[in-house]
């Protein structure tokens, strides 16, 4: 006969309790198990309340050996509420039959069986291992190896995968919260925004009145925004324009380049007198000072519907000169894609209105790209790709489902959400963004056929673009330094637990985890480069940075900076409700309001964004984690150094933005948060 003390942990939480009978088992490394005890019922009193830690003596007729799984099942007790149960984890030891001393019978050792998670009714029989991390080829004992393997069975019936739109990375099968279950959702606590300025103004579907009228609201919502007022006082400025190219919402579009596109209708002596004296634009494109914005992946797209007003959308080519003084200043904008006597090209020597209402559109086929492309695709749904595939594929115990789930776990819930309003009928983009529904899954689908993984890597992104040496790009210095760090973070925890490129090769559920990935998120596109299996630690330490660090900063750098610049929708138009014109010289300033959102739209688009961008109130900073994994050992090391690594970034960030006119700070760690964001 052997015997066990059992403490039952709650989480302190004021809801954490239940009334619900526990019924536990210890499973043996020797196969064997103790038949189930009651915890709270029968001739055990206690309760399952808030913080409590339950104790319930277990004996066991049968040799256990070591204590590997504890075996929990929560049962509705009659005349009460089901209710959930949250249990904080269970501690196991074992009592000797030698007396000592006074003491009565020896402990002999503890055994922790951490939870962490809610435990339901419905869920049946949930078994807990210990908390130590381990790759399946460290297994010993054949009782957790069928664990592991039962574990991820269960997940991958519960957890399953769903076309969203052709062409575009596969989503979870789930389209309520209900079904996500408690532990993958959670409730985000608000900063309450004041949204009282933008609301009222439903049935105003016309066209703001003058820009008298549409300062008023600004100046309502936008006092206190310092970024904003800058944006107001410098939007129609050339060099402002280039300026948001490099640290905007959307720094992922602009490109060095050293050919002309062949569908730009221009030529050297047309640009001649936007180009330093003495040079010409062949000079200028071997030099490297001639950057493009390509919005090729518009054309053909067809526009919404707002208002009852068809909107239009462009596909503009935007040449744009590095000039002395490391200003990015736009010198030429074609509006479409296909040259043209009717498709002109417009150049900072045209009439202001032409020229500003040029960048305007260029401003607008940004906002569809940044939206879809830059934020949702590449934030929001790889974060989902990464997250479902982590659950179906690497079980609890894998070092890097621990490592992962901390930075992709609010993807479910926030894209669950997504689809239910934002990308429905009657949600914003429905209502107020120029590419609309109809449009949505042709310009994923345009977007992922595009994707690169190498775009994904920020050393490799920065280089192939050619900004990351440019002394303005402030996105482009401070996302590397961030890189840095989190690949050094990543490497460390590699090395802890593959001692060489044979384990990560011999790894199947890691193997098993990036095949879902290349064939669910990039849609088993050999051309966008993702890896369709890993045979080096460098390799698998480059893709989880990768993983980490867009579902964590650039997340924050393109939602976090949204109602900054988009406040002043002249600067960010979601829509148009004129075709790109094809003329110049007949437009006035006053005119070209009237071709901007409507009243109503501009409203509620901004609604939406104030309550995108504003970081929770119970927001977990990058790399501060509060999962009991990383609170001991060398995890703990790996991530105090980090966080030194991460705090010193910050500081010089700090520094710096007390010298700049405008700051940026949208990738400072202090602000970005360790997962994203709705």
């Amino acid at each position: 006969m052997e015997e066990f003390q059992v403490i039952v942990h709650t989480l302190p939480a004021p809801t954490s309790g239940t009334y619900s009978i526990l019924r536990l088992t210890l499973i043996g490394s020797e196969g064997g198990e103790t038949p189930p005890i009651s915890v709270n019922a029968g001739a055990n009193q206690h309760h399952l309340l808030p913080g409590s830690a339950c104790v319930v003596r277990v004996w066991s007729e049968v040799a256990l050996g070591r204590v590997v799984l504890v075996r929990l099942r929560l049962e509705a007790r009659t005349g009460f509420p089901d209710l959930d149960w949250h249990c904080r984890g269970v501690e196991v030891r074992r009592l000797c039959d030698r007396q000592e001393e006074g003491t009565g019978l020896q402990h002999q050792g503890v055994e922790h069986f951490p939870c962490s998670r809610w435990l339901r009714s419905v869920d049946g029989d949930v078994e807990l291992r210990n908390g130590d991390m381990c790759l399946l080829n460290s297994e010993t004992v054949q009782t957790l190896k069928d664990h592991r393997l039962k574990d991820l069975h269960t997940k991958q019936q519960h957890i399953r995968w769903r076309t969203f739109a052709e062409g575009v990375p596969h989503c979870v099968d789930m389209t309520s919260l209900k079904e996500l279950g408690p532990n993958l959702s959670y409730t985000r606590q608000s900063p309450g925004i004041n949204l009282q300025y933008l609301r009222g103004f439903d049935e105003r579907a016309e066209s703001w009145s003058s820009f008298t009228e549409l300062e008023t609201m600004f100046s309502h919502n936008g006092s206190q925004n310092t970024v904003a007022k800058y944006v107001q006082a410098h939007w129609a400025e050339d060099w402002f324009f280039g300026y948001q190219c490099l640290n905007g919402c959307n720094p992922l579009m602009v490109r060095q380049t050293r050919l002309l596109p062949p569908n730009l209708s221009i030529n050297s002596d047309i640009l001649c007198p936007f180009l330093p004296d003495g040079s010409s634009l062949e000079q200028e494109l071997e030099r490297g000072s001639i950057f493009l914005l390509d919005y090729e992946m518009l054309e053909g797209v067809p526009a919404n519907v707002i208002n009852g007003k068809q909107q239009f959308l462009a596909a503009p080519l935007v040449l744009l000169h590095l000039n002395q003084e490391e200003e990015l200043k736009p010198i030429a904008i074609q509006l479409q894609q296909a040259p043209g006597p009717q498709n002109p090209v417009f150049l900072p020597s045209d009439p202001g209105p032409d020229w500003l209402l040029a960048k305007t559109w260029v401003r607008c086929s940004d906002f569809q790209c940044h939206q879809l492309s830059s934020h949702f695709l590449r934030t929001h749904l790889l974060g989902e790709v990464c997250c479902t595939a982590t659950l179906r594929q690497l079980p609890e115990v894998h070092p890097l489902h621990q490592l992962l789930m901390p930075h992709i776990k609010t993807t479910l819930q926030i894209n669950i959400q997504a689809r239910a309003s934002l990308l429905a009928a009657n949600g914003v983009f429905d209502k107020a963004i120029g590419c609309g529904l109809e449009a949505l899954p042709v310009l994923l689908s345009r977007a992922t056929e595009r994707l690169r993984y190498r775009s994904l890597c920020v050393p490799d992104d920065l280089a192939d673009r050619g900004i990351h040496t440019l002394k303005h790009c402030y996105y482009a210095h401070d996302a590397l330094r961030v890189w840095t760090a989190l690949h050094r973070f990543v490497s460390g925890w590699v090395d802890v637990y593959y001692l060489g490129n044979q384990d990560v090769e011999q790894d199947s559920e890691l193997q098993s985890w990036i095949t879902e990935i290349y064939t669910h998120g990039f849609l088993q596109l050999p051309h966008s480069g993702c890896p369709q299996s890993f045979q080096t630690k460098p390799e698998l330490s480059q893709f989880v940075t990768m993983v980490i660090y867009c579902c964590s900063a650039l997340h924050a750098a393109v939602n976090f900076s949204q109602v900054d610049f988009d406040l002043w929708m002249p600067n960010c138009p979601a829509s148009m409700t004129h075709p790109p014109p094809q003329t110049k010289g007949m437009l006035t300033e006053d005119e070209i309001l009237s071709i901007l959102p409507d009243v109503n739209s501009t409203c509620n688009l901004l609604i939406t964004l104030f309550l995108l961008s504003q970081p929770a109130a119970d927001y977990v900073p990058l790399c501060q984690y509060r999962e009991p994994v990383f609170s001991s050992g060398a995890p703990r090391r790996l991530v105090e150094k980090v966080q030194a690594e991460l705090r010193a970034i910050s500081d010089e960030i700090t520094d710096r933005n007390k010298k700049l006119e405008l700051p940026y700070d949208y990738m400072s760690p202090d602000r970005i948060e360790n997962s994203v964001a709705i």
